[in-house]
């Protein structure tokens, strides 16, 4: 790999970090380990081709295009998290990956408030962050996010901060603004 070809891919991983909150191949490599994938069987799960989701994984490639794969992404990640507390067995696992892999993305949220892909009760509050981190980041580039913020931030500071912290900000930092905007 030459080093134009490196600074590129340095780029992209750095643009995953930013969207996503950590390079692909990363999070990727995690969901493989936690849910006893291959990448095929990854890519299948969230309608991928091998060769995308390797592009994705090695920063040939910085940006997931759909948005219904975004959101079968952090479907996944939540799976992922359950079976790691154990309150989902892996066969469950195998089941719920069936109906995230025919989950057409669509609306984040339900009529009734609750989470697309979810088990019965509300979205917990980092699946809801993780969702609207997801709308933010499928529409805008975390750098173009923290410009329209200093746009508004003059005369819309709290719409400002919002869109700093769920759109170019930390999960644990959006749980956080998250849970001290409740009341």
């Amino acid at each position: 790999m030459d080093a134009a070809q490196q600074e590129a891919t340095a780029r992209a991983r750095e643009l995953q970090r930013n969207w996503y909150g950590e390079p692909l191949g990363a999070l990727f490599r995690r969901l493989i380990d936690d849910l006893g994938l291959n990448q095929a069987r990854l890519a299948g799960v969230l309608g991928l081709s091998a060769p995308m989701l390797s592009q994705l994984m090695s920063g040939q490639r910085a940006k997931i295009g759909n948005p219904a794969v975004v959101q079968r992404v952090q479907l996944l990640q939540d799976l992922s998290g359950q079976v790691a507390d154990g309150s989902v067995s892996a066969a469950e696992a195998t089941a719920r990956m069936d109906e995230i892999k025919k989950s057409q993305g669509g609306s984040v949220l339900s009529a009734s408030g609750h989470s697309v892909g979810t088990t019965s009760g509300a979205p917990t509050v980092r699946r809801v962050v993780r969702e609207i981190q997801s709308l933010l980041r499928s529409v805008a580039a975390a750098g173009d996010i923290i410009d329209a913020a200093a746009t508004l931030a003059p005369d819309h500071p709290e719409l400002a901060e919002f869109l700093r912290v769920y759109g170019a900000g930390r999960t644990a930092d959006a749980v956080a603004h998250y849970e001290a905007h409740q009341n």
